[in-house]
């Protein structure tokens, strides 16, 4: 039988809850389903605390790329109230100075009016190599930063540059957990997934081939099927 506690789904960086539509019919079968904001501002720290505020008072946590660094912050804060703990394509580290280098001229170019122009380049950087000239794919990743708009996007941006390195959390995990990456994520690499996994004591590690960053529309009866199992650990 499924665990029935709520799950609470964070996307990642320029993506809307669209990221999770064809995970959620059968997770909504399975447990209530809740999806977080994460677009409203603040530092990593605020942006999980207004989440927890707004999540049940116990649930299982999935949390997709910079909703991996969020589920992250959110365990600091609130070990007790999460069951579960899915992070899915994302990393514990903090910062590199290269990786804020190259967010910040990203920002440069969306508050220069090319918010779209970046999101053209970062599909590119999304996707499985073979999916690149999808053009499905591309409308819903457009649609999605439409949903977050330009200036979320940047306070994203701002959250990530300056997030805790959450290695030394990792040891802290026993809830059952899933750490899920894919074979050619041009975004964040399969090791930062293995070296996640290897620092939490019983996790699974899952990975998903021929996918690149976003498995929920890449391979999404892959993704359901991981997060379906995830719930049964």
């Amino acid at each position: 039988m499924l665990n029935m506690l709520p799950v609470v789904l964070v996307p990642g960086l320029a993506c809307s809850p669209r990221i999770y539509a064809l995970q959620i019919p059968d997770l909504w079968r399975a447990a209530p389903v809740h999806l977080a904001n994460h677009a409203r501002g603040g530092d990593m720290a605020t942006i999980a605390r207004r989440i927890l505020a707004e999540a049940p008072l116990r649930f299982a946590l999935a949390g997709h790329s910079m909703g991996g660094y969020i589920a992250l912050e959110m365990f600091r804060q609130a070990p007790e109230r999460i069951g579960r703990l899915a992070l899915l394509n994302t990393s514990a580290r903090p910062e590199t100075p290269e990786a804020t280098e190259r967010r910040r001229s990203w920002i440069a170019e969306v508050k220069a009016g090319g918010y779209r122009t970046v999101m053209d380049r970062l599909f590119e950087k999304f996707v499985h190599p073979a999916l690149a000239r999808d053009a499905g794919l591309h409308r819903i990743v457009l649609d999605m930063a439409d949903d977050v708009g330009p200036d979320a996007f940047v306070w994203q941006l701002e959250a990530i540059m300056t997030r805790a390195d959450s290695r030394p959390t990792l040891t802290q995990i026993k809830c059952p957990t899933l750490v899920l990456t894919c074979d050619t994520d041009n975004m964040v690499p399969n090791e930062f997934s293995t070296e996640i996994a290897a620092g939490i004591a019983g996790a699974k590690l899952v990975t998903i081939p021929d996918c690149g960053h976003l498995p929920q529309l890449e391979k999404p009866q892959a993704m359901t099927d991981a997060l379906l199992d995830w719930l049964e650990m």
